[in-house]
């Protein structure tokens, strides 16, 4: 290998490195560091002599580089399966197609000036042009995509596609392109043909990255419009409960006279018995009219009874006393109840045996931690849904945040809001 070989070689691996590390890192929302980029590149020096001294051709080269990023997403950067799929089947296909497109117009400039010493510089500018085009298609790709906050199993659609892409790519490249040898300048008019196919090719991966970002901007919409609409029907769930529990306090407290007159009569006749048992039913009457639970906040006692008389059944146990003054707004509490009691008392009713619910609420510093404790069925913890994306979204609302686990046939799901300077040192007792 000359020296212009060597020099070409080093440019195009240091090209290579830098778009796929910086992509891969952007993608997964963590920041490059620079011991990805020495051990990417020598992992790369090591595939390329292993492919030359083999002639694997460049099909090797980019599988290598597939498994490579992959791993590196995955073991590196802690990202998604499907996350890292993407990252890496979408790194490798740019800069194929960047390194296509490019040879595809070196094969129609370099007519005439094969040979000559111009060819050096313009080798060079080739490289450097296609590691520009590979930035810019990344960037494009990296605005068409949606933030990755989480993992998204809808992730694999786009995927696919862009498989397909990249596989047509490497059998261009591989066919018709070589990465370092210079393309013979001839039949201009194929050379054109398969730069107007790669160029729709790229045109075609955006459409779909930008069609499924707009898909799932929809999903998100849809869910922050089922949240709306669940404590929507929390809320009038409240109201109904609140007149229920007006009227009835308003008639007994419009026969609350007549009653103490029978009473009266009653002790007044020597007829104790009887003004005992009248007494005992009047009691009855009275906490009847009190809510089941006593939490400190009207909104989540009406829940909690609402929720758990549809699990009969289950063994329920709440422990938590709401501070009067938390900042944290009724709508938001009922996001977060409504979700899990849903999701708990679904799962307890899931399983053979009776199930238990245990529902705590304990202030830390200035934060409150609520956790909901419940039976479930077995198997790996669930992927997140709706309901616990909205309980997510509602605590990070609060500066909080949201964890759930599973072990030995328990779910456990924790909620932590911040409500400094809001809440009163009654939310330190227990009931």
């Amino acid at each position: 290998m000359d020296w212009f070989s060597l020099l070409l070689e080093g440019l195009t691996l240091a090209t290579l490195v830098t778009a796929h590390i910086a992509f891969t890192c952007r993608l997964s929302g963590k920041p490059a560091k620079c011991r990805y980029f020495a051990g990417y590149l020598l992992f790369l020096c090591a595939v390329d002599a292993v492919s030359r001294a083999l002639a694997l051709g460049e099909a090797f080269a980019a599988a290598g580089e597939l498994l490579a990023l992959f791993a590196f997403s995955r073991l590196a950067l802690k990202s998604s399966r499907p996350l890292s799929c993407a990252a890496a089947v979408l790194a490798v296909y740019t800069s194929q197609l960047s390194s296509g497109i490019v040879g595809s117009l070196e094969c129609i400039a370099f007519i005439g000036i094969t040979g000559t010493p111009l060819l050096y510089p313009l080798v060079i500018l080739a490289v450097l042009l296609a590691f520009a085009l590979c930035w810019g298609s990344c960037q494009l790709i990296l605005k068409c995509l949606p933030p990755q906050e989480e993992p998204d199993p809808y992730l694999r659609l786009p995927l696919l596609t862009s498989v397909f892409f990249f596989a047509a790519e490497v059998f261009f490249t591989q066919t018709v392109y070589g990465r370092l040898s210079v393309p013979a300048p001839a039949e201009p008019g194929k050379h054109l043909g398969l730069l107007a196919l790669q160029v729709l090719g790229l045109s075609a991966l955006l459409c779909t990255l930008h069609a499924y970002r707009r898909a799932c901007q929809g999903q998100r919409a849809q869910a922050a419009l089922d949240a709306l609409s669940q404590a929507a029907r929390a809320q009038r769930t409240y109201i109904q409960e609140a007149r229920t529990r007006e009227e009835r306090t308003r008639s007994l407290r419009h026969d609350l006279n007549s009653h103490l007159t029978v009473l009266e009569g009653l002790l007044n006749t020597g007829r104790t018995e009887d003004g005992t048992a009248y007494l005992a039913s009047l009691r009855t009457a009275a906490e009847a009219l009190s809510p089941a639970f006593h939490t400190g906040s009207a909104v989540i006692d009406i829940l909690l009874a609402d929720k758990l008389e549809t699990a009969r059944g289950v063994e329920a146990e709440v422990s938590l006393l709401w501070p009067r003054k938390s900042g944290v707004d009724d709508f938001d509490l009922c996001v977060i109840f409504a979700n899990a009691l849903d999701n708990a008392v679904r799962a307890c009713l899931a399983v053979p045996e009776p199930g238990s619910l245990r529902i705590t609420g304990r202030r830390q510093g200035n934060f409150y931690r609520l956790s909901f404790e419940n039976t479930c069925p077995p198997g790996p913890l669930p992927p997140m849904g709706t309901g616990l994306r909205n309980i997510k979204a509602a605590a990070e609302k609060y500066h909080g945040a949201m964890l759930a686990e599973k072990e030995d046939g328990r779910f456990q799901l924790h909620v932590l809001l911040d409500i400094s300077g809001q809440s009163e040192d009654r939310s330190e007792q227990r009931p």
